[in-house]
């Protein structure tokens, strides 16, 4: 096992295992590489420990893939699926240390080493479940400083995909890096093509008062789980499902994901009614839609399926507008268009429209394919590109750069954009109130985050 140092004794661990050289592609405009890999590797106990995994196939390097990023105080959070043999350690994290604000960050760092989470004893694959992490895609850290962590219990990808543990959420607390709760998915809240990628976790009055949103992106649900009732269950709604015409794909080549349903999710800040809003986009979709979470916390709601009305859409944006994840800040929705190589974002007061979602930043070069996006309070962004698609549709070449991860300053990369809240504290946003033209011309009050009785949703 191998132990998890403090902030600084792990980057002096890294810097001696890696090197600090220059990427070869810049970074995007207001965006600085902070890590790049040209394959990842992790920080054994020993060297021998590492020749063993390599002859073993225990660690086959190109079948490593960084999914999902977290950020809690000093370390940086990394996820690597199991979607082949040879992943040693899925859920994983790098030391950082930030620079005062308004200070550049430290140079980048090559090949940094993965440490695993929060050791090399819970990373293997199998039973005992409750103290396993089989498959992470995302995890997120809340503010009772608790790290929750969604193990999909799979190795493989696809036809090849094997279930060796049930669905778990586990919690951990990140001061003392111990597991403090593990709740295993109910029968009811999967069916046989369930896939669950993606989490946000909701903290009501207290840190009991806790839920925790999971979309199933391929059974096409939403899971709610009640930390306070330790129970969850399931909602089913056509928006949920994939648009047919959202499923083609350009990012390196051209290929098809026409089965992705409901991924990208968000929480707005709190609304007058005391619940937040939770948007959320199927992968292979062109358009947001949004539920308020009174609705997803009342249980007997989804016993009874009776709630289409309770949901709600945006106008669709059309191609090159497919997310992997969006993430509120100050009153701006801040998004990747993975389609673009880009960050994008709206403000939240603002009509819905294709003129309102502005391209903050891009690069053909260093980010294509950017895979997660996380905002720390101070307004650090964070970014993290993988080449995805070619690494399961074709294949990477590692004597290239492949992954990246980026920071920059939010506030900055709004400045002067549609998407400037022009110094503003958004303690909390205000529903939009569309022009009526644009309101009749769309979906009427749907428009609006339902703080009141809306109509009923119109097609258009």
């Amino acid at each position: 096992m191998y132990p998890v140092l403090g902030g600084r004794q792990n980057l002096a661990l890294l810097l001696i295992k890696s090197q600090i050289i220059r990427d070869p592609a810049p970074p995007p405009p207001g965006l600085q590489t902070r890590f790049f890999w040209n394959q990842l590797d992790y920080v054994f106990p020993n060297p021998e420990a590492r020749a063993a995994a390599i002859n073993s196939e225990a660690f086959v390097p190109k079948n490593n893939l960084p999914v999902g990023i977290e950020i809690w105080k000093d370390k940086l959070f990394i996820s690597v699926p199991r979607w082949d043999k040879g992943v040693p350690s899925t859920l994983n994290f790098i030391p950082i240390i930030e620079e005062p604000y308004g200070h550049s960050p430290p140079p980048p760092i090559d090949n940094a080493p993965l440490i695993p989470y929060p050791d090399w004893e819970f990373n293997q694959l199998g039973a005992p479940c409750k103290n396993r992490l089989n498959t992470v895609y995302r995890m997120r850290a809340d503010e009772c400083d608790r790290l929750w962590v969604l193990d999909s219990g799979t190795l493989g990808i696809g036809e090849t995909t094997q279930q060796v543990c049930p669905y778990g959420l586990h919690v951990f607390d990140l001061h003392t890096n111990e597991q403090i709760h593990y709740y295993q998915l109910q029968p009811t809240d999967t069916n046989k093509d369930t896939f669950i990628a993606n989490i946000v976790v909701d903290v009501g009055r207290n840190c009991s008062d806790t839920h925790v949103y999971a979309s199933d992106e391929l059974g096409y649900g939403l899971i709610v789980y009640s930390y306070a009732k330790d129970f969850s269950w399931r909602f089913e709604h056509p928006y949920f499902l994939p648009d047919p015409v959202g499923g083609d794909y350009n990012i390196g080549l051209n290929y098809q994901w026409e089965e992705e349903g409901i991924f990208a999710m968000e929480l707005t800040a709190v609304q007058p009614d005391g619940f937040r809003t939770l948007l959320f986009h199927p992968l292979s979709s062109y358009r947001n839609f949004f539920v308020s979470t009174k609705i997803l916390q009342d249980q007997t709601k989804a016993i009874g399926k009776m709630y289409y009305h309770d949901f709600f859409y945006f106008p669709d944006l059309g191609p090159n507008h497919h997310i992997t994840t969006q993430v509120v800040y100050n009153g701006v929705l801040f998004k990747n268009f993975i389609d673009q190589n880009a960050i994008g974002c709206w403000k939240l007061d603002q009509p819905y429209t294709p003129e309102n979602q502005v391209i903050l930043t891009k690069h053909d070069e260093s980010f294509i394919y950017p895979s997660d996006l996380r905002i720390e309070k101070s307004g650090r962004l964070w970014a993290i590109t993988d080449r995805m698609p070619i690494h399961l549709m074709a294949s990477l070449d590692f004597n290239d750069v492949n992954f990246r991860i980026f920071s920059g300053d939010a506030n900055q990369l709004i400045a002067g954009t549609p998407c400037d809240p022009y110094g503003s504290t958004y303690l909390q946003y205000k529903p939009l109130q569309s022009a009526q033209s644009y309101n009749d011309k769309f979906l009427s009050n749907s428009l609006s985050f339902p703080l009141f009785d809306p109509k009923p949703v119109k097609e258009y």
